[in-house]
């Protein structure tokens, strides 16, 4: 069982980045999907999430708008597209898969200068 996220950079304010969670070994395709992330000092806060065939979607009131989370399940991966980023949304990103019992990633690191 394994997820991996890709994608994470350093960009600056309004810049754009797509993250990835790629997973295997278990049935993604029937798991319901987070993207998570935490900053230095805080808690860990779910910014998105996805239902397992991808028609429902739901996201914190701080990325509204400006993330959007999608997935292809015949590729057994989920995306985080992020637009406008700000040096707020600096962040580990972490992918969690919940079907049964939950699955995470090691995370990816996101930086936005301003």
């Amino acid at each position: 069982v394994q997820l991996v996220e890709s994608g994470g950079a350093s960009v600056q304010r309004g810049g754009s980045l797509r993250l990835s969670c790629t997973a295997s070994g278990f049935a993604f395709s029937a798991a319901l999907v987070n993207w998570y992330r935490q900053a230095p000092g805080k808690e860990r806060e779910s910014v998105a999430a996805i239902t397992s065939t991808g028609s429902g979607t739901g996201y914190a009131d701080s990325v509204k708008g400006r993330f959007t989370i999608s997935r292809d399940n015949a590729k057994n991966t989920v995306y985080l597209q992020m637009n406008n980023l700000k040096p707020e949304d600096t962040a580990v990103y972490y992918c969690k898969a919940t079907i049964v019992n939950e699955y995470w990633g090691q995370g990816t690191q996101v930086t936005v200068s301003s």
